[in-house]
């Protein structure tokens, strides 16, 4: 067991614990939109309008899933180029901040911490 271990890379822990927690959200966000308007609601004015409003909260959350669930194919696929692994977590920092910057401090500002630092 210790030799498994010793062979599991802090990169591939981070991508496993990452692609697996976009591809839970991804899949609830994308077949329960709904149960996703509170992470919608701190949103700014301003960007609902340019990016909610347009198509409708229901579509922006099901688009917003299936790019986790893009983002976790991405990050539990080995086969998977290191450009497109380095664009995801581009990617996935400004998401996670962009989440800080636009909601606020909350009961949950912890765990969005430690994402965009992972």
């Amino acid at each position: 067991m210790s030799s498994f271990f010793s062979k599991l890379s802090a990169e591939w822990a981070l991508r496993l614990g990452l692609g697996l927690m976009y591809l839970y959200s991804g899949i609830d966000l994308f077949r329960y939109p709904s149960a996703w308007y509170w992470a919608v609601r701190p949103v700014p004015e301003f960007v609902k309008s340019i990016l909610i409003n347009p198509v409708g909260i229901d579509t922006f959350l099901k688009l917003q899933g299936i790019g986790e669930i893009i983002f976790a194919i991405v990050m539990l696929g080995w086969f998977m180029p290191r450009w497109a692994l380095k664009l995801v977590a581009a990617l996935s920092v400004l998401e996670m901040a962009a989440i800080l910057l636009m909601t606020g401090v909350d009961s949950i500002t912890f765990r969005d911490i430690g994402l965009l630092g992972a």
